[in-house]
């Protein structure tokens, strides 16, 4: 059984320093005046090789707390004359830019101590990635790193090399950075199975995780030491004290021109930039990012660009963009010259939120909504790498929606309150990747492989049916599958397994990872090439809907491998936004309190309570200033005149008919993207079924909306969906969507049934997709709950969709906790707004879209108007 506990003392600083070899005393205080909170929390736990789970915000020493017991152990061995030839710590990040850093930040300390000790200690530090030389990797053959840094995809290779393999006998620790980043994502589920592998052939090994703001706590820390092991937590998220504000560039959002919102937009950046000295901006997406650079320099020409002191002709910019799209080179450049002090400011979307070093940042902006109060914590913690420092953030909101959202999202940043962490469980492609793996270490009996992945948190409610299932795969039970050269991967006998094939270990350590290859899809009309989109847009398509590339409107029909069929769809409008496969989904949690806040709106609303009184509520329940408050209350006092206000305990349906007599049929669910890419397309499916219609669907975290030019009763279609038939449903639902095709393909490689790499050859991303749909074809003959093809679905709708918490709202109507209430207009409500101008946002320009929220909002003042008199 686990025993989790919270570490509630820190240690006493004496006693500390009665631990630490008089070398390393030394030089810690030539370098520190006194032990920081952390590591009075975590060195001795360390020390004693106790399992510990440090949660800290970013730059409050908790990467040296992790290291300090370690150098310390290994100078005393060293000096002692018995540092063996062994790995005695693994460090884990999930970046290899991280890990550049972690070795730099670990051989500088060890030179100064052998500068003290005026001697060479002899303790050795490596970092193995993909990007290590072949040379490099001999010399750690011949000399293995006392310490070696790694990345969760490099450890399950090395687990499985059979020259490497006897040195990981015996470590004594094991670091798991950034564990957090890890944990919500198959990367992490990997991880935890290497972990146990490690934990197999190194029984003593403490296990220590680095954490920032994340919850709940307990949960981080089963993932990391798994079933039946004890681990100390010390939670000191809120060490740091911060500077933290919502800020809107004009008091009306609404009623203001796109330029003048641009204009003052840009102003108020540039401002926040010049009264720091080097701010980090984060965006939602990469094309955000570009845009924003763009427009920087384009407005101030001159405070962004400065001439070269050395070459008088020549300009350097002082400001940079950093996202995944661009270069590995472009980015190192970036984050050196942020290092270097060299940059003004920095834009990036996601790509920055983890603790790479780049340097001193004063001030981090948020450009609109991060979506979940532990990313924004995460992103602010970018500013004041140093311990004793304030993090000082602001996010700038860019519409209504964006600024209550914010608002509320701050009001739990301030009070402490974190989103819940999601951990993927029972991944079927994973685990056969890492059975595979096992199969090359030795023969294992069944009964004891299946006891130890159930001690990684991610199995432990694996069921004995998908581990047969599994080994039934592996071993080449389904003969039909040799058809499409899946042959077996392991032997199978008398309750053992153990490895099959000559070519087994080179397959494995070649395919071997959880990321999937992605590539652009060809959009054509017939064999007509128009351009192209992304992988992840794709996904989101179903035949009929509709999207816009290089401006004009065409109509999605089907795909085959890597090209999109399309017909042209003059006048339509999309469906789809072109820039939705980029968006961040809000957090469930997050959505709920935007509801509990509308909630107690209404009631006052209800109350007839005074606009001052409403204002006071606002200004004391959230942390905004006047303006903010103003802006709040009109868009709530609008839609609470115009209808009411939905909340946790009331879905509005609201029927709405365009100019177009198009209909459009809009559910006011405020559950995020990803609960409402559900109830979406199990409301699509039944009014297909029951109705016999299809329908258009457009989704976004306050919301969806199913529009059809024919007659559908879509209210009737969601009550007959109960919350015990939605996953059913939903299988059935997704069963030919394109989703489902693309997943099948990342689950069926991770599984290794599609191998990227054979013989040296590489397989194109597109010969993958056209293999992975035969193959599909294949397995559904053999059974419709094949293993991977169960394993594509549990991802398509547990991790990519929210299913549980779908369920959980559908329970909720069931049980009359949520009341449906339609109503029926030529003018949608203010709520609305957002959701039907996603359907225009790609044919109407900019500018174009802030006058059409005004169009709508100056019919709505007037029919509220009306509706008074």
């Amino acid at each position: 059984m686990n025993v989790i506990t919270f570490k509630k003392e820190p240690d006493n600083p004496q006693e500390l320093k009665k631990l630490l070899h008089p070398f390393i005393k030394q030089w810690f205080f030539n370098k520190f005046k006194e032990f920081s909170l952390p590591q009075l929390y975590g060195v001795t736990e360390v020390h004693a090789r106790q399992n510990i789970l440090i949660s800290a915000p970013t730059g409050a020493t908790k990467t040296l707390t992790a290291f300090l017991s370690i150098l310390n152990e290994l100078v005393d061995s060293a000096e002692k004359g018995i540092l063996e030839n062994k790995i005695y710590a693994v460090y884990i990040s999930p970046l290899k830019a991280l890990n550049n850093d972690i070795a730099l930040n670990l051989l500088t300390p060890l030179k100064e101590i052998e500068k003290i000790a005026g001697k060479e200690l002899g303790i050795r530090v490596a970092v193995r990635t993909g990007d290590t030389t072949p040379k490099e990797k001999a010399a750690m053959l011949k000399h293995p790193p006392h310490i070696i840094v790694t990345t969760p995809e490099s450890l399950a290779i090395l687990l499985s090399s059979i020259k490497f393999y006897n040195y990981l006998k015996n470590v004594d620790w094991t670091i798991i950075d950034e564990i957090h980043a890890l944990a919500e994502n198959k990367r992490g589920v990997h991880l935890s199975l290497s972990l146990e592998r490690l934990h197999h052939l190194s029984p003593g090994m403490c296990r220590i995780g680095l954490s920032a703001t994340v919850n709940p706590l307990e949960e981080i820390a089963y993932f990391l030491v798994g079933k039946n092991r004890s681990c100390k937590i010390v939670d000191i998220r809120f060490l740091k004290n911060s500077d933290l504000q919502v800020l809107s560039p004009l008091p009306d959002l609404i009623n203001s021109s796109y330029i003048q919102l641009s204009n003052e937009t840009y102003k108020l950046i540039d401002k926040l930039i010049h009264e720091h000295k080097t701010t980090l901006i984060f965006t939602n997406t990469r094309s955000a990012t570009e845009r924003v650079v763009h427009h920087l320099k384009t407005k101030f020409p001159k405070k962004y660009t400065e001439l070269l002191k050395d070459e008088p002709d020549a300009m350097r910019s002082l400001i940079g963009a950093h996202h995944s799209s661009l270069s590995k080179e472009h980015r190192f450049h970036v984050e050196q010259s942020l290092r270097e002090g060299k940059l003004k400011a920095v834009v990036c979307s996601s790509s920055l939120e983890l603790g790479i070093d780049i340097g001193s940042i004063d001030l981090v902006i948020c450009l609109g909504s991060p979506k979940s109060v532990a990313r924004f914590l995460q992103r602010s913690g970018r500013a004041s790498h140093q311990l004793e420092g304030i993090i000082k953030a602001k996010i700038i909101v860019l519409d209504r929606d964006d600024l209550v959202e914010c608002a509320v999202l701050l009001k739990h940043a301030k009070e402490k309150k974190i989103d819940t962490i999601y951990i993927p469980k029972n991944c079927l492609d994973v685990l056969a990747q890492h059975i595979y793996g096992m199969s090359l270490e030795q023969v294992w009996d069944e009964e004891e492989l299946y006891k130890l992945i159930t001690n990684s948190y991610c199995y432990t409610t694996l069921s004995k049916e998908d581990f047969n299932d599994l080994l039934s795969y592996l071993s080449g039970e389904y003969a039909s599958l040799e058809d499409r050269y899946i042959y077996a991967k392991i032997w199978r006998d008398q309750g053992k397994i153990g490895k099959k094939g000559k070519l087994g270990r080179v397959i494995y350590m070649t395919n071997i990872g959880t990321i999937p290859d992605e590539s652009y899809i060809t959009v054509k009309i017939k064999d007509q090439s128009l351009g192209h989109i992304d992988e992840g847009f794709l996904e989101k398509l179903k035949r009929g809907d509709i999207f816009v590339l290089g401006g004009n409107t065409y109509q999605f029909l089907f795909s085959r491998g890597m090209v999109a069929q399309v017909i042209t769809a003059p006048g339509k409008k999309p469906t789809i936004p072109s820039w939705f496969s980029e968006m961040l989904p809000l957090s469930f949690d997050l959505a709920l309190e935007i509801q509990r806040l509308r909630k107690l709106s209404e009631e006052r609303f209800k109350a007839h309570q005074s606009k001052e009184q409403i204002l006071t509520f606002f200004n004391e329940f959230l942390y905004i200033d006047e303006n903010a408050a103003e802006a709040i209350y009109s868009y709530f006092k609008e839609q609470h005149d115009y209808t009411f206000l939905p909340h946790l305990n009331k879905i509005l349906i609201e029927h709405y008919t365009d100019e177009e007599e198009k209909r459009y049929i809009i559910f006011h669910t405020l559950f995020g993207r990803r609960v409402n890419d559900v109830l979406s397309r199990a409301v699509a499916f039944a009014i297909s079924k029951t109705q016999h219609r299809d329908v258009e669907l457009g989704i976004s975290d306050n919301g969806f909306y199913i529009s059809s030019e024919k007659m559908i009763n879509p209210s009737h279609a969601f009550k007959l969906i109960k919350a015990k038939d939605l996953r059913k449903i939903m299988e059935i639902a997704i069963d030919k969507s394109e989703v489902l095709k693309r997943r099948f393909r990342h689950c069926a490689t991770r599984a290794m049934m599609i191998l990227r790499t054979y013989k040296g050859q590489t397989k194109r991303v597109g010969r993958q997709q056209v293999s992975s749909m035969l193959l599909l074809n294949a397995v559904k003959k053999i059974s419709e709950n094949f293993c991977i093809l169960k394993e594509a679905r549990r991802e398509v709708l547990e991790d990519l969709m929210d299913v549980k918490n779908a369920e959980i709202v559908l329970k909720g109507i069931e049980d009359k906790k949520i009341t449906l209430q339609e109503i029926w207009t030529n003018i949608p409500s203010p709520f609305a707004f957002n959701l039907i101008l996603q359907g225009y946002s790609d044919i109407l320009k900019i500018e174009e879209r802030q006058e059409f929220l005004q169009r709508m909002h100056t019919m709505v003042l007037a029919k509220i108007s009306l509706k008074k008199k």
